[in-house]
């Protein structure tokens, strides 16, 4: 019998297309061009520290600059290349993995003091043949504190002849002081429309039918991570036997088709609770996961809200779910798309720890049902204090999913607060029209702080309604004009401007109430009925001086006495104020 003959073992795309030079590293043009210009002009780094999420090529970069830094060129006299040749025997060894001066280490395995002092004696020791000796240094962020601190000295100042090289995923947990004596380059996740060319390059070499559907789609799930995209088109290829197209790769990870979820998404917002939970009964038995159908909501709401805000975002989009995309930004508010997006992320976390997640999908959806056409919550503040009629009014403030079951009750529930409303005057909102009446709704809104910073630290220049304008003193907090602005448009339902201006203006209400103070001080002591009670009475001093029928309370004092300021008694200067109050 003839012998079998021999075929050599299988190997992953994420091994066989893996880069052996700048040329054919992806997504990482500007590292490539430091690491170029380093290399090109001499100023090599003793140590470099790369970082970025799994599957960018971390590892990978540090191989390259080991064999651009090893190589000697075809003839075996170049130096230092940007470019290595990738024939020279150093560049054969590195690939393969095999050179002796090139010593790879997985910090995750050996994370101890006992294996980095092994590291450290070998440095002393100058390379067999290479021009430096490499170390590479894989997970660095698990090397144990004591291995960092004894890798410190080696790291700050190494023999001339050693490079090193660390990767890691957690840049945060590598302490400052090894970071400082590092170059670092942070690796960024790669492109999605990146992924999709090299993806298509690799299946035309592999000899295999895609569609451009199911590329995006696996560039999608990778995240920018390069090998995942990889392992996960290894996959593909083998489920749908050299032919891959989109239901195979949605089937493959359990995704919901697009156009289905944009469906279920639209049926959500017009709150249409029976329609969403048969649709999501039936993409659950066609095999997607309720968690990625919420995370798919996710994307797509985050989509739609681009779409609202820049529509120029969707010119990657095919024509179809262009247009859809476009419809639903413009039908849809900004309050409903924030609300969605809240409400989805809850429902995500709860359906990620629930025992049943497509229980726990459902009533997230449903929910979002019933909240999706509800007004906001400063619509529903005017509606009550406009004293909205029953009728169309009611149904616009409280409109509820349309479906049958609960409806009706929701309904009923939602209008009783509108028609109770209804059915009482509108509370008349405030409309100050002097500094002093501004300060008297401050203090009725129980905002104890903002009323003695502008009784004590604020000039005014100009007020009128809808416009203040003052100076403040430097004790005066620096958000004082927003915060005034905001609180003042909130609370009188009409737009206010406030500003900061250097014009002297007039004294603070305070200086005001202590000036007038010592008028009628004056007045008083100089009045003959005083004099001559103080003189009939040896010792006796006058204590206070109060007009007559004064009110204590500062609200009723301005209404009282119109733009009089409140008295300095009331709102005590700073370091009378306890740190409660602030």
């Amino acid at each position: 019998m003839p012998e079998a003959k021999d075929t050599l073992p299988y190997r992953v795309l994420a091994r066989k297309y893996r880069p052996v030079d700048f040329t054919t590293l992806v997504g990482q043009e500007a590292m490539v061009r430091t690491l170029r210009n380093a290399i090109a002009t001499g100023r090599i780094a003793h140590a470099f520290m790369l970082t970025g999420v799994r599957g960018v090529g971390k590892t990978t970069t540090a191989r390259i600059i080991a064999r651009a830094l090893n190589c000697i060129g075809k003839d075996g006299k170049g130096g230092a290349t940007v470019d290595p040749c990738g024939v020279c025997d150093n560049c054969k060894a590195i690939t393969e993995d095999r050179h002796v001066d090139v010593i790879e280490m997985d910090a995750a395995s050996r994370t101890g003091i006992d294996d980095v002092r092994e590291l450290i004696e070998g440095v002393r020791y100058r390379p067999v043949s290479a021009r430096y000796k490499v170390y590479i240094i894989d997970e660095v962020h698990m090397l144990s504190e004591k291995a960092f601190n004894a890798l410190l000295k080696t790291l700050e100042e190494p023999p001339p002849h050693v490079k090193f090289l660390f990767a890691t995923t957690e840049i945060r947990k590598v302490p400052v002081t090894v970071l400082s004596r590092c170059q670092r380059f942070d690796l960024k996740r790669v492109p999605q429309q990146a992924l999709i060319d090299h993806f298509s390059k690799i299946s035309v070499a592999e000899k295999v039918e895609i569609s451009p559907e199911a590329l995006t789609l696996l560039a999608r799930a990778a995240d920018g991570s390069v090998r995942d995209g990889l392992s996960m088109l290894d996959q593909a290829i083998a489920h749908g036997g050299g032919v891959v197209d989109a239901a195979q790769v949605r089937d493959m990870l359990g995704l919901a088709d697009r156009s289905r979820v944009l469906e279920l998404f639209e049926k959500t917002m017009r709150g249409d609770a029976p329609a969403v939970v048969a649709a999501l009964a039936e993409m659950h038995d066609s095999g997607a996961d309720p968690v990625v159908i919420l995370q798919d909501l996710l994307e797509l709401t985050h989509w739609v809200t681009r779409l609202k805000v820049a529509p120029d975002a969707a010119a990657a989009s095919a024509d179809s779910e262009r247009a859809q995309g476009l419809a639903m930004a413009g039908k849809l508010s900004m309050a409903s798309l924030t609300r969605a997006w809240t409400l989805l992320m809850k429902g995500l976390q709860e359906t990620l720890s629930a025992p049943s997640p497509l229980r726990a999908a459902e009533m997230a959806l449903i929910r979002l049902c019933y909240a999706a056409d509800l007004p906001s919550p400063s619509d529903a503040i005017k509606a009550l204090q406009n004293g909205a009629a029953a009728g169309p009014a009611a149904a616009v403030a409280a409109p509820v999913p349309r479906g049958g079951g609960g409806g009706g009750a929701a309904a009923r529930l939602a209008a009783q607060p509108i028609t109770a409303a209804a059915s009482q005057p509108a509370v008349a909102q405030p409309n100050p029209r002097s500094f002093t009446e501004i300060v008297a709704l401050f203090e009725a809104r129980r905002e104890a702080r903002l009323v003695h910073h502008l009784m004590h630290h604020v000039h005014e220049v100009r007020c009128e309604p809808g416009l203040i304008e003052f100076r403040p003193e430097p004790k005066a907090p620096t958000d004082l004009a927003p915060r005034l602005s905001e609180l003042l448009s909130q609370w009188t339902g009409r737009r206010w401007i406030a500003t900061v201006s250097s014009a002297p203006g007039k004294p603070t209400l305070n200086e005001q109430k202590a000036a007038k103070g010592d008028e009628l001080r004056n007045a008083a002591e100089n009045n003959p009925l005083v004099q001559a009670i103080l003189k009939t009475f040896p010792g006796a001093r006058l204590d206070a001086v109060r007009r007559k029928g004064e009110q204590s309370s500062l609200v009723a004092g301005l209404v009282e006495a119109g733009d009089e300021p409140p008295g300095p008694e009331e709102y005590p200067a700073d370091d009378d104020i306890p740190e409660s109050e602030y």
